[in-house]
C-alpha cells in the first residue's frame, strides 16, 4: 500500500513536514527518545510517541512528566535526545513517494518545510535524504511562538513563500499536524507510516 496519494488539485504552495513525511526518520527518533528517557529513569511507550508526532521536543518531555508523574528536566532531556538522533542520522532515508512529489511540484509551485524539530536537526535530516539546499523556506519550532497543533508554523511558511494560506497544501503524518493545517485554513494530505 502506498504511503501517500498525490492530490488532483494543484496549489500555489506546498508545505512539507520533515520527519515521517519527507524523511523515514520516525523509528530512528523513537529509539533516540526511548533510550534517552530510559537513561533518565522514565519510559516512553512507542504508541504514545507516534501519538505525539509533530509536537516540539521540550513539550514532549513536559507531557511525559504529566502523564507518568515524573520530573525529567525538559531542556536537558530534549537536547540529549536530539544528540542521540544525530548520532544515528545516517540511517535516515527519504519516503520516496513524497520526495518524488516534492521534486515534481517544485517546478511549478513554491515549496517549504515546516517541522516541529529544530533548524539544525531538520537541516541535517534534509541533507541526509538528498534535499540539501532544496527548500528555500524552512520553518521550525523555535522560529514560532506556538508549535503544532497550533497553526503558527504553517502560517509562517505560507507568509515566507508569499502564498495565501488557502492556496497551500500541507503534507503531514501526524494528528497535531492535521490540526495545525486545519487551524491555518489549509488543505492537508495524509502521509502514512512506511514499513520499517
Amino acid at each position: 500500500m502506498s504511503v501517500f496519494s498525490p492530490p488532483e488539485k494543484q496549489y500555489a504552495g506546498y508545505i512539507f513536514d520533515c520527519d515521517g513525511t519527507l524523511a523515514h526518520s520516525m523509528p530512528i527518533h523513537y529509539r533516540a527518545w526511548a533510550d534517552t528517557v530510559e537513561k533518565h529513569g522514565g519510559r516512553f511507550p512507542e504508541d504514545l510517541f507516534y501519538n505525539l508526532g509533530g509536537i516540539p521536543s521540550v513539550r514532549i518531555v513536559e507531557l511525559l512528566n504529566d502523564k507518568f508523574g515524573i520530573a525529567l528536566e525538559p531542556v536537558l532531556v530534549a537536547t540529549e535526545k536530539e544528540q542521540a538522533y544525530l548520532e544515528r542520522i545516517a540511517a535516515t532515508r527519504p519516503i520516496v513517494e513524497v520526495a518524488d512529489f516534492a521534486r515534481g511540484v517544485a517546478s511549478r509551485a513554491k515549496v517549504s518545510v515546516a517541522s516541529g524539530g529544530t533548524l539544525p536537526v531538520v537541516t541535517l535530516t534534509l541533507e541526509a535524504i538528498g534535499f540539501k539546499d532544496f527548500f528555500s523556506v524552512i520553518v521550525t519550532s523555535e522560529q514560532v511562538k506556538r508549535g503544532k497543533p497550533f497553526p503558527d508554523i504553517f502560517l509562517e511558511a505560507a507568509h515566507r513563500m508569499q502564498v495565501a494560506p488557502a492556496n497551500c497544501l500541507v503534507l503531514e503524518d501526524s494528528k497535531a499536524g492535521f490540526e495545525a493545517a486545519t487551524a491555518a485554513g489549509m488543505d492537508f494530505a495524509v502521509v502514512g507510516r512506511p514499513g520499517s
